[in-house]
Formats: C-alpha cells, structure tokens, sequence
C-alpha cells in the first residue's frame, strides 16, 4: 500500500498490553467516532501483540484466542469497519512475538493472507526473535511481498525499532512506515532521548514512508502498559507538537474512553493535524537560532503553498528563549520580505519586524507557528 501522508490512529499497546479483548476494541471504536477522533483524522484502530493463541492450528495458521475475540477477528473488522474505521494487527519478523506469541516467520505469505480474509487494514511488524544469520531488509521485504499479494490493501508499518541501520533499506520493503527508535515510555526523559536521535534520520523520511518516531504517551499520566511516572499536560503538548512538526506517523496510546478535555485538546489540535499531514511531507530543517543550546530545538519546514513551519521546543527545565534570525529561512532583509506568525496553540498573530523572532519558552514548552509571507 502508498500511503502518501503519515498514518493516524490509536494502538492498544501503551496502554493495555496484553490486556486486551473484543469489547474493549469495540468500545475504543465507538469512542474515535464519537469524540470527533476519526473526524481529525485518526482512522486506524490496531491491535498491538497477545491477541492470538501460543500455538497455530493445523493448518499452520494464526488463531485469536477465544477467550479474548470469542466472535473472531473477522467480526472485529466488520464492527470497526462498521464505523467508519479500518483494523490493524500485529505480527512479528520472528519466530515469536515480543510476548511470545507465534511470530510470522517463514509463515508470511499464509498470514499475509489469513489478514486479508480478516478484513485487516494495517499491520504492524515487530522484531523480536528473527533469525540472527538473516538480515532484516530480506525478512521485511519478504512481508512486503507477501503483502502486497495478497489481495488487499493493507498498510505495512515496520517496526524493527532501527535496528541494523532500517533508514538505509527500509523503502526496498514496502514498508508505508518504519518504527526509528525503540519502545517509548510515559516519561520525559524517554521522549527526550527519542527526539534527540531524530536529527540523522530527517532525510530518510517522506511520502510513502514515514519515520515512525513510536507512538504517542499523550494522556497517559502514568497509567497502563508503559505508564511509568507519567508527564505533565504542558510536556503532553510538546511531544505532540514535536511528532506532528517531524511527520511523524501520529497513532495515540491512551485509553479515550476517559479522556481529559485537555487530552482532547492536545490531539485534536488542527492545526498541527495539517502541519502534520502537509502534502509535501518535506524535511524539517534544525535552524542554528542566536545562543540556543542542545535542549533548545528551534526547526523550519517548508509547506506546500509558499507557508513555513517554525517550531521552537524547549527540553529542559528551564526557562529558555528563542532567537531566530530570518535569513536561516531564506528571508534576509534583501528580500523585501518579512513573516506573520500564527501560533498554533494560542491562536496569536504577530509580524516579524527586524528580521528576528524572538520567543520566551517556558520549561517543558514550546511554540508553533504557521507562517505566511507578506511584503515588509
């Protein structure tokens, strides 16, 4: 499948691990329609790993386990599809699962087809347990393949974590996204590290596929699967603000079936929905800002239509300001040009006079604008 912007949706991972079953992927359905999910652009509802049996059947093929999808997966798609949605699963490039559940291994074309029977849209594919002596480009690609004969349309997003450098052979594999990094965790620091090993990566991501920086913590506060110690709803902010800045796939990992209103808030933004799902899916450039240090982030990007993303992030726990010097995005004081800034956030307007931004960032902040050329 080409999937021409990042992929939206929620995974049940984060959240509830192995804890999952039929009703709860139907009540996660009902509740993307009804609080507006599906309608911004979340489409895609994916059952992460233990939803299977630990054994296939005679046949060599996968089975839900009763206990959890007693009606099968089929009846799961036909609901979520009923919705207005489209199903995701999870398999493995192993012989097993993360959770030791039958991986797909020398199995691929059997599942890849057993998926589109289902009804499946999407499939996430782990790394756990491969084979050490076969590289993972022919392992992915061999799902790809599969995949792509099988019948249906179903997205591939690859999740080998980055390992054994995936951006140099991912788009050989068919892969619509490619997991970069490992598992993140509902703290500061895990986001943090993870955006820290972004920089290298921003030229391998793109229309077709999509640098999958791991799904979003957003609403979590320390609750489920990866809960830890939780973050802070203005931290919250921030990580989003950074996934959607980066065109990152955006799949949320909360429970939203008790969402807060600011949880909403933050993953219903709109405006970093378009950001995010900009047509030109162009590189981010990491501008060099007047005295920025390494936990203050400042980046462009140019948008189709002539607009520009700014987007300031401060990591750390300080206050902190940005300084940004126009002639880093192309617009010296030779050109007659300046910028009006919209704030995605607080929905402020301000010109840019002088040639510079600059911009208080409080701890754990950040500002994002959407700006438009106009005339000095």
């Amino acid at each position: 499948m080409m999937k021409l912007t990042p992929p939206m949706g929620w995974n049940s991972w984060n959240t509830f691990g192995s804890e999952i079953n039929e009703q709860l992927i139907f009540d996660t359905a009902d509740k993307m329609v009804s609080e507006g999910l599906l309608e911004k652009g979340y489409e895609y509802l994916v059952i992460d790993d233990c939803w299977s049996l630990r054994e296939r059947d005679e046949n060599e093929k996968l089975v839900p386990d009763p206990a959890k999808f007693p009606h099968g997966m089929k009846a799961v798609a036909d609901y979520v599809h009923s919705k207005g949605l489209k199903l995701g699963m999870y398999s493995c490039a192993g012989n097993m699962t993360c959770a030791g559940y039958p991986g797909s291994f020398e199995h691929e074309f059997i599942d890849a087809q057993t998926f589109a029977e289902w009804g499946v849209d999407f499939l996430k594919y782990d790394y756990c347990y491969h084979s050490p002596i076969i590289a993972g480009t022919y392992l992915y690609r061999r799902m790809g393949l599969a995949l792509e004969n099988c019948g249906r349309d179903i997205l591939f997003s690859a999740c080998s974590w980055g390992a054994d450098e995936t951006h140099e052979w991912i788009k050989a594999s068919a892969a619509s996204m490619w997991r970069s990094t490992g598992d993140i965790f509902d703290t500061w620091d895990s986001v943090k590290n993870l955006v820290k090993q972004q920089e290298r990566l921003h030229p391998y991501n793109g229309v077709g596929c999509f640098n999958d920086m791991d799904m979003l913590i957003v609403g979590m506060h320390g609750k489920g699967n990866v809960g830890l110690q939780g973050c802070t709803d203005v931290q919250y902010k921030t990580h989003f603000s950074i996934w959607a800045f980066m065109g990152s796939p955006l799949m949320i990992g909360c429970d939203i079936r008790n969402m807060t209103e600011e949880t909403k808030k933050i993953l219903t933004n709109e405006e970093l929905i378009r950001i995010n799902q900009d047509p030109g899916c162009r590189q981010p450039v990491r501008l060099a800002g007047t005295w920025a240090g390494e936990d203050l982030l400042l980046y462009a990007k140019n948008l189709v239509g002539g607009d520009i993303a700014l987007g300031f992030f401060n990591l750390s726990g300080e206050k902190a300001m940005a300084r940004l010097n126009l002639d880093e995005v192309g617009l010296p004081f030779s050109t007659g040009k300046t910028l009006k800034l919209k704030e995605l956030w607080t929905g402020e307007e301000t010109p840019v006079r002088n040639a510079n931004i600059m911009k208080w960032l409080e701890p754990y902040d950040c500002a994002v604008y959407r700006a438009k050329v106009v005339d000095l």
